[in-house]
């Protein structure tokens, strides 16, 4: 009894240094960021952004009647918008981006030392690297807190906005995994499933005010802008939804993800090739936990604003298939099926995604949550054929060193990954 007590007394001794240990960290984290974020300049001089920047596709031509809505010709968009949400496979969608603008030399509107935007502060334009007021870009996609009179500050009145969703449930799992480590709320749950747990009883953890909940409550909602501790009946949460419509030329449903992207090829006037893509920053499947109805249930009441979000998208999104016809879209996402098949053939050692550990090129590393190596990545095939080997290599990159090659200095994003690697985090 006494060595069991004593073994327990470690245990609890080796938790508690662990916690103050990573508060510390994070808390020094938190005073670098607010150290380097851009000082927002209140008499900052306004300059109107072009109506559509100079910017044009390489090699831009007329695509096919079929490409065009109203039949004709129809010319590539090339001034983009993209609300990137949280866990929502949106790291594949900044991947297709990173290609479209870099294979056509347009200018992103990137973050300054990290990948983000300061999240979850809302988004200013003086967040932007380098940004100087009348400066015209032609994509921005990092994650943000959106913010749309600042973007529309920033980005030529013919930009295309578009976003993800998610079914609020799935995502509350997933961002609850993800996430679950740097919001201190969750570290009191003693039970082994504490997620599970949680959902039991919501609010006897949660608390509107603690660090990084907003994790843990209509996450979508908030990146959104808005406040995810709305009653879920606020008139606000309705007229939020509206603006959001209005905006958003293209909400895509992570769940039919392939449709979307033709959808968002339409809507663009873009070609196939450009939106083939391999599915990043996924997680081992052993560890997704498989929501029973009941977890389901309660997971969509607590998230009661996301779901209002995700169903009322889910309807236009809907429609829009429809207008696009049933039969052409079967068609059009079988043949992005079978291409995207024939380039994991071409690209990919074994044609799978694998665990982090078994990923043999440090470049192709994804950026891992703290504490796990939950998130797979794939090794290149080697002796790729010269045609595609530029390609193999630009699909399966994942979005921090794709973000370097792109010219953007993430001194704050390595060095939290160097701590992290001295800690075995």
């Amino acid at each position: 009894m006494l060595m069991k007590q004593g073994k327990q007394g470690k245990q609890w001794k080796s938790i508690c240094k662990g916690l103050i240990l990573g508060t510390l960290l994070t808390s020094c984290m938190i005073l670098l960021y607010s150290y380097v974020t851009p000082a927002v300049r209140l008499n900052m001089q306004e300059v109107p952004v072009p109506y559509s920047c100079a910017y044009r596709p390489a090699h831009a031509r007329s695509l096919p009647a079929s490409n065009a809505s109203q039949g004709g010709a129809c010319t590539p968009k090339v001034d983009v918008m993209f609300m990137k949400t949280h866990k929502t496979a949106s790291s594949t969608i900044l991947n297709i981006l990173f290609r479209f603008g870099e294979k056509h030399r347009l200018k992103f509107a990137f973050p300054e030392s990290r990948n983000d935007f300061f999240y979850p502060s809302l988004f200013q334009r003086t967040q932007v690297k380098d940004y100087r007021p009348g400066m015209c870009f032609n994509i921005i996609c990092n994650h943000m807190r959106f913010n749309e009179p600042e973007i529309r500050k920033l980005l030529p009145s013919d930009t295309v906005y578009f976003s993800i969703l998610r079914h609020p449930a799935d995502l509350f799992e997933s961002s609850f995994h993800y996430f679950g480590s740097v919001v201190p709320l969750t570290w009191k749950i003693s039970a082994e499933d504490k997620m599970t747990e949680f959902l039991r009883d919501p609010w006897h953890y949660y608390d509107p005010e603690g660090f990084n909940s907003f994790y843990l409550k209509n996450l979508l909602f908030f990146d959104f802008g808005y406040d995810n501790n709305l009653n879920p009946d606020d008139p606000r949460v309705d007229e939020s939804i509206q603006a959001m419509e209005k905006r958003f030329s293209l909400v895509m449903l992570l769940e039919h993800i392939d449709e979307s992207l033709i959808l968002l090829k339409e809507a663009l006037c873009w070609e196939m090739e450009d939106v083939l893509y391999f599915k990043l920053n996924a997680r081992k499947d052993t560890l997704v936990s498989r929501l029973t109805p009941e977890l389901r249930s309660q997971a969509t009441d607590w998230n009661m604003i996301d779901w209002k979000l995700y169903h009322h998208f889910n309807d236009t999104f809907w429609r829009k298939v429809e207008a696009y016809g049933r039969e052409h879209m079967a068609r059009d996402v079988e043949e992005l099926q079978r291409r995207n098949a024939e380039m994991a053939a071409v690209c990919i050692e074994g044609g799978q995604p694998v665990e982090a550990g078994r990923i043999q090129e440090l470049a192709m590393q994804p950026w891992q949550p703290i504490g796990e190596k939950s998130i797979l990545g794939y090794n290149l095939k080697k002796n790729i054929d010269k045609k595609h080997r530029k390609l193999c290599r630009k699909m399966l990159t994942p979005e921090i060193q794709y973000l370097t090659e792109l010219g953007v200095n993430l001194w704050i994003t390595k060095l939290w990954a160097h701590i992290r690697e001295l800690f075995n985090w």
